[in-house]
């Protein structure tokens, strides 16, 4: 059985050394919903899901020290913002990446599949440090991401519990979540995440 999850993931890192990972996903098998992943200069990792059904899935998908059930609010225009309890994120998506034109060039059946997937995984992590499109999802199970464009993140503003991030900065390090980290740098982007039992 195979999962899929449609919508966007944005990736920053912050001056503080606190990384995040935000999912907005349209279209999954729990409806539309947003999560978040923190990694703060410690390398302690926290979720962030809206319920518990979404919670049990993301971390027996992903590794965290910490999951914290918040409702998950997304606002999307010019300036994206996304509030819980404990994080409260302003974003800005900027221009399209050079890889955009090219993801809406391939066929989408072919998009889909785990083998193109798995073909594109050592162009990806060559060309873009950080992105993997293949790999483990824990548990027995293989994920694959089939993007379809990116944009960079030109300018955010965060609090974590409280406490000012700072500046927009990279990724850096890459976070510890899963198989892959979000890009290097800080980009916006559009895709559906599998995941095959």
């Amino acid at each position: 059985m195979t999962s899929s999850f449609t919508g966007h993931i944005a990736g920053l890192g912050t001056s503080s050394g606190v990384r995040l990972v935000v999912g907005v996903w349209d279209v999954s098998p729990f409806g539309a919903f947003a999560d978040v992943m923190v990694e703060d200069a410690a390398g302690h990792r926290t979720l962030i899901a809206p319920r518990q059904t979404v919670a049990d899935f993301v971390a027996s998908t992903y590794t965290f020290d910490e999951v914290r059930i918040e409702p998950v609010s997304v606002e999307r225009g010019a300036e994206w913002s996304v509030h819980t309890r404990s994080l409260q994120l302003r974003f800005v998506p900027g221009r399209r990446l050079w890889v955009g034109p090219l993801l809406g060039l391939v066929p989408p059946p072919l998009r889909r599949t785990a083998t193109w997937a798995k073909l594109c995984d050592p162009v990806a992590a060559r060309f873009m440090p950080g992105v993997r499109t293949y790999g483990s999802a824990g548990n027995g199970r293989t994920e694959w991401y089939a993007a379809t464009d990116v944009r960079r993140v030109v300018d955010a503003r965060a609090t974590w519990e409280g406490e000012e991030l700072g500046e927009l900065a990279p990724v850096r390090p890459p976070v510890r979540f899963g198989f892959a980290s979000a890009p290097g740098k800080p980009t916006l982007t559009t895709l559906t995440s599998y995941v095959r039992e």
